[in-house]
């Protein structure tokens, strides 16, 4: 994301709060029954592959099951918001929507969706953190089939070969990153851009070190960023982490360029295409040991648009729950390299037994935190504080206590 999307999507969420609500006043109930509907309308950004087929012929499956058909239009992610603007001010909001959990609560704030419980959805059986994300004010407003975070990539053969095991703490991961340095080798790369990639990397810093969102100008959270200042200063990580996506830093590990990386676990299918890099994957390490490794979820949720038409919202909270059954949330996890987010010990046993690979992210998800959990809609605010704050301690133009202080002001 560029800072211009993130300014223009601040701007763009202002304006569905005025917009939205009048689209749901003048749309009144079409008192049809849900047996009457013969199609719906689907609107996500899932709009490349694989993950545009996956959830096309999920999609499709389900519909079959409720004897509907599915009208599916696929957006860039960086235009999701905007799309959902000019729907709501046209009145022709989508039945079934699909949006990035830190944004599901400053929708739901503007009138735009209609709360799942009342058409007959729980989050009962899901992990609470990632039940929090899809709440606002008290309700439910969607359902997240699967889940991801972050956790630490290290090149099995480069560390063995130097003799350094895999890191569990700041102290070991700070000097193993330093002796993998060598050559055109960095020892560690992590992605520190200017927008919510950056933010988004360095949370587990952040959380494991004891800070917090709600106040930024503590020394817990200096000292995480004083951690990163450190790593770039003694050159065991590069200072293009300033500019890279993590798309950057796949490439960097998977090229040799970096022992270790921070980064998800939608990079597998790129890593897994070269036979020749063996890789393995451990949890974030900790400020001490025996530390708890607190990570961010990502993932999207599925909601309702409040149309007005009853008929439409029952048919879409059906596609919901079929995306959630038992069955789907495995098989989505599997092809999408990510997690279930239901509790249930079948669940997670059938889907690591297929996925043996994502044992470390499923352990990290138990523990990992929604974004939105203590700010609500006021988390964006908070990421570009953060994110600000990292780029000017790693750039130089501040202390870390100082950028912290410039950035709470």
């Amino acid at each position: 994301m560029t800072k211009e999307y993130l300014k223009s999507r601040s701007s763009f969420l202002a304006v569905l709060a005025l917009a939205l609500p009048l689209a749901t006043v003048v749309s009144m109930p079409t008192g049809a029954a849900a047996s009457d509907v013969k199609s719906i309308r689907v609107l996500d950004y899932y709009n490349d592959s694989p993950d545009r087929e996956i959830y096309g012929d999920m999609l499709n499956a389900c519909a079959d099951t409720l004897g509907v058909t599915v009208n599916r239009e696929v957006v860039p992610g960086n235009t999701l918001i905007a799309k959902i603007l000019q729907q709501g001010a046209s009145r022709t909001l989508p039945d079934l929507l699909m949006i990035d959990n830190p944004d599901l609560q400053q929708i739901a704030s503007t009138g735009a969706l209609v709360p799942l419980t009342d058409l007959g959805l729980s989050g009962d059986g899901y992990l609470p953190q990632v039940i929090a994300a899809s709440t606002y004010e008290g309700k439910l407003y969607g359902l997240q089939p699967i889940t991801n975070t972050i956790a630490l990539f290290y090149n099995v053969d480069v560390l063995k070969e130097a003799g350094v095991t895999p890191p569990t703490t700041w102290a070991e991961l700070r000097d193993a990153a330093k002796k993998l340095t060598t050559g055109k080798r960095y020892g560690l790369a992590f992605s520190a851009p200017a927008n919510y990639e950056g933010t988004w990397q360095f949370l587990p810093f952040m959380w494991s070190n004891g800070g917090d969102e709600k106040n930024l100008a503590t020394p817990e959270v200096a000292g995480a960023i004083q951690f990163w200042v450190d790593l770039v200063t003694d050159g065991s990580v590069s200072r293009s982490v300033l500019n890279w996506a993590q798309s950057d830093v796949n490439d960097q590990f998977r090229k040799g360029n970096a022992a270790m990386m921070v980064n998800g676990p939608w990079q597998i299918p790129v890593l897994n295409s070269d036979p020749s890099l063996h890789y393995a994957v451990v949890s974030i390490p900790t400020p001490e040991a025996g530390g708890k490794s607190i990570a961010p979820l990502g993932g999207e949720t599925w909601a309702v648009p409040n149309t007005g038409n009853e008929a439409t919202e029952q048919i879409a909270a059906k596609m919901i729950a079929c995306l959630n059954s038992d069955a789907n949330q495995v098989k989505l996890g599997v092809l999408r390299q990510t997690v279930p987010t239901k509790t249930s010990a079948a669940v997670l046993d059938e889907y690591l037994k297929q996925a043996p690979s994502m044992k470390t992210f499923a352990e990290m998800v138990q523990t990992a935190r929604a974004r939105t959990a203590e700010l609500g809609n006021d988390w964006p605010e908070a990421a570009t504080a953060i994110y600000t704050a990292v780029q000017l301690a790693l750039t130089g133009e501040a202390s870390p206590t100082d950028a912290l202080k410039q950035v709470q002001q």
